[in-house]
């Protein structure tokens, strides 16, 4: 029953090598060369955590006194399995980040362009909530219309409220 354990240690071993090779060529590439290189690791991923599943039922097979020593080397494996998806998400994190600016067209001006976009809103807002005020400052003095004043009210405190 070892044997197949062994094996399973074999395949997993070569199978993380690779992966650690490929993530490695992942900031590397671009295009259509680093998708497929993110799909195929993301594969490859997959077929780890599936080694680690027939390794754990493997071990489950073992006789209890000699489970102990092939308990911590799956703790091992486990553990460097959680390490290369921490790498892979890393490396994933920066082909998202290219991504995004390939799509976004962003060479350096794009901050300035939405920093003013950002203060032209923030103005807007502001004159959107005086004009709110004063609206409600009119409504409180004329009180006549009780239903007006009700939704004037409404309106003051959502305004308040965001």
């Amino acid at each position: 029953m070892s044997s197949d354990f062994e094996g399973y240690e074999q395949d997993f071993s070569v199978l993380t090598a690779e992966i650690t090779n490929r993530i490695g060529k992942v900031p590397k590439l671009l295009g259509d060369e680093k998708k497929q290189m993110v799909s195929n690791v993301e594969k490859q991923l997959e077929e780890a955590r599936e080694l680690l599943e027939q390794m754990e039922l493997e071990v489950r097979e073992i006789p209890p006194q000699s489970r102990g020593m092939y308990s911590s080397r799956m703790r091992s494996y486990k553990q460097e399995m959680e390490k290369l998806e921490a790498d892979f998400k890393r490396s994933r994190i920066a082909y998202s980040d290219e991504v995004r600016n390939e799509l976004l067209g962003d060479d350096g001006n794009s901050s300035e362009i939405q920093r003013a976009h950002l203060l032209d809103n923030t103005e807007r807002l502001e004159r959107s909530s005086r004009r709110l005020e004063a609206g409600y400052q009119i409504a409180v003095e004329t009180g006549k219309n009780s239903e007006s004043e009700q939704i004037v009210l409404l309106m003051h405190s959502s305004l308040h409220n965001t």
